[in-house]
């Protein structure tokens, strides 16, 4: 037996894989799981062009055993084997990747055509294996290739090198021996806990991996891959319980895509919107859940390279030979590729969801209430894919307790109406308490509700849609006027009364608590609002801005009175007389104050409020 260095500088490469290059020890079983299915592969393949290699086939299959006496966990595989020369190429030669070599010996790596572009391979850096150092301070290496009958014994300590030695094996394929280190022998030595690790990253893999006890056999794995198979073989109850085993969510996904993209990438996606929220959909993180596999081997689902966070609520996987990983497997690497795909997956689900909007209404309404607050992050984020998002999100308004297009607002947009009315608010009741909307209730105007935080982001990057602008009707300059009510057709609504004097008196008594004061062109049953200025931050955005810094100040806005209210007329009469000084102080107060009250903010000093009511109550007692 002779024993063999490894090539110069492998020790500290090594250190290094075994101590830095995975985060998660765990990874070790999927790499050689990964490695055996490989095995497997590569003789199948190899098997269609040589006779006595396809006589060998006698079920392909994975096995894991342990030995708690000596603290050992075995894995094994029938595939094609090794012999003395890709042994020591293979395992004593750090990075160079037994399946990168046998696919550069078919001429694959330039390649477009021939049968071999169907063969999936997963091993490409050669590191993989010696993850099995990190859980392991031996590992033995016994293998016989496929059409031979040479068996050779391969171990190391992954410190001072590794021997190579003549053996026996009955049969072709692989064992590998994990003599475990004390810590991780009573984690690593329990069959539950390998069916966790099998289930988690190699359940799909195209072979059985079976854990072996005495004569007892237990699969692992589903070796399903429901993805991989056509679609005509797949019912919807096969979706539906796929989705279930994912913990997708409760009951049946409102949209399922399967679909196969070869071509410039290649990759298989399998994708479900649930019917309900899951619970962690607004978390901060904002994490897609889609999972990442490498020809069906589980590599992650820290996907936010592949979904953007604005599609969150999708569910599914993501198969693929083309994508990029760093060497470890783990991360992804953000490339050409990647984006492409990326890009593929997200406009593939967009045109889903546009035919559900067009073709179906009712269950499109049913996915809006439950997500849409999450895809209009998308305007906001993406701008390659805002004006699709747009199309297909959906809004209450002052006409329709239905949800409603801004195609469908502007079918019904009033004669001579050019701009699309929105009112921010904290919620719909709110947002129907408000005063600004009396003015457009009384001349048959709709008004469409932003009820939700991100729509004070997205808004301003719109600007219009379909050449319609949109304009807030909390924010000064929208004018009515252009427009009649029915009371006007009838010639009922009287000449606006000048109370210029009541605007001179509130001005002193409010001063810099306002921004200005004037008469409005909106108000029909209530005496007083408040707008922000045309070029000023919206009320929602004044909150937004409030959150995030609990210093913010918000500006002054503009307090507008309703002329025909007959509480500001008869104010305005005594502001003119010059009576009552102290009646219009506390009134002009309790109407900025009341303003506030309804857009949802409270008084800034409540005392000096509450002193207010009582003796504008105490007069009209007296009275």
């Amino acid at each position: 037996m002779a024993n063999h260095a490894f090539e110069a500088d492998t020790g500290k490469i090594l250190d290094i894989v075994i101590h830095s290059l995975y985060s998660n020890k765990d990874i070790f079983l999927r790499e050689l799981v990964s490695n055996s299915s490989d095995a497997i592969d590569k003789l199948r393949y190899l098997a269609l062009s040589d006779k006595a290699l396809s006589d060998l086939d006698d079920g392909y299959e994975i096995t894991l055993t342990i030995n708690a006496d000596k603290k050992q966990l075995i894995i094994s595989d029938n595939g094609i084997g090794m012999d003395e020369g890709e042994l020591r190429a293979s395992l004593g030669t750090i990075a160079r990747s037994g399946t990168k070599s046998f696919l550069d010996a078919l001429g694959q790596a330039d390649t477009k055509d021939g049968e071999g572009d169907n063969l999936s391979l997963i091993g490409q850096f050669g590191v993989g294996f010696y993850s099995a150092f990190m859980v392991a301070d031996k590992v033995e290496v016994l293998t016989r290739k496929a059409g031979t009958y040479a068996a050779f014994l391969w171990s190391s300590d992954g410190r001072t090198g590794y021997d190579i030695e003549q053996s026996e094996k009955p049969s072709h394929g692989t064992i590998i021996t994990l003599n475990m280190k004390d810590e991780a022998a009573d984690e690593f030595l329990e069959e539950m806990r390998l069916g966790h690790i099998i289930k988690t990253y190699a359940d799909h893999i195209s072979y059985p991996v079976s854990f072996v006890e005495g004569e007892e056999s237990r699969r692992l794995n589903s070796a399903s891959a429901l993805w991989t198979r056509p679609k005509s073989d797949i019912s919807q109850e096969d979706y539906d319980a796929f989705f279930a085993d994912m913990g997708a969510g409760y009951g049946t996904p409102i949209l399922t895509l399967h679909n196969v993209t070869e071509g410039a990438v290649n990759f298989t996606n399998l994708l479900c919107v649930p019917q309900m929220r899951p619970y962690d959909l607004f978390d901060p993180a904002r994490k897609p859940k889609v999972k990442l596999y490498i020809n069906r081997v589980f590599i992650t689902d820290d996907t936010d390279a592949l979904i953007p966070g604005w599609l969150r609520f999708v569910r599914g996987v993501v198969d693929t030979q083309d994508i990029d990983l760093n060497v470890s497997r783990e991360l992804l690497q953000h490339n050409q590729t990647l984006n492409k795909i990326g890009k593929a997956v997200v406009r593939r689900i967009l045109n889903e969801l546009t035919k559900l909007h067009d073709k179906d209404k009712a269950r499109y309404d049913e996915f809006w209430e439950q997500f849409g607050i999450v895809l209009k992050e998308g305007m906001y984020e993406d701008a390659d894919n805002r004006d699709k998002i747009l199309k297909i999100s959906r809004f209450r308004s002052s006409k329709s307790d239905e949800l409603i297009s801004l195609s469908d607002y502007i079918e019904r947009m009033a004669d001579g109406q050019e701009e699309i009315y929105t009112l921010s608010a904290d919620s719909v009741a709110q947002a129907e308490m408000s005063p600004h909307l009396e003015g457009f209730k009384a001349k048959d105007i709709e008004v469409i509700y932003l009820t939700d935080p991100v729509d004070e982001f997205w808004m301003p990057l719109i600007g219009d849609y379909e050449e319609k602008a949109f304009a807030s009707i909390t924010k000064g300059g929208v004018d009515l006027d252009k427009f009649k009510s029915q009371k006007e057709e009838k010639g009922e609504e009287g000449e606006t009364a000048s109370i210029d004097a009541l605007i001179a008196a509130m001005k002193e008594k409010l001063g810099a608590s306002v921004a200005d004061i004037r008469i409005s062109k909106t108000l029909t049953d209530s005496p007083a609002c408040l707008v922000a200025d045309e070029n000023g931050m919206d009320l929602q955005m004044q909150r937004l801005m409030r959150q995030h810094d609990p210093n913010f100040k918000e500006p002054p806005r503009i307090l507008e009175l309703n002329p025909q209210h007959d509480l500001v007329k008869s104010l305005n009469q005594l502001a003119s007389d010059g009576q009552s000084d102290e009646l219009v102080d506390d009134a002009s107060h309790l109407l900025f104050e009341q303003s506030l009250i309804l857009e949802g903010k409270a008084p800034e000093n409540l005392g000096a409020f509450s002193a207010r009511m009582t003796r504008l109550m105490t007069r009209g007692v007296k009275l």
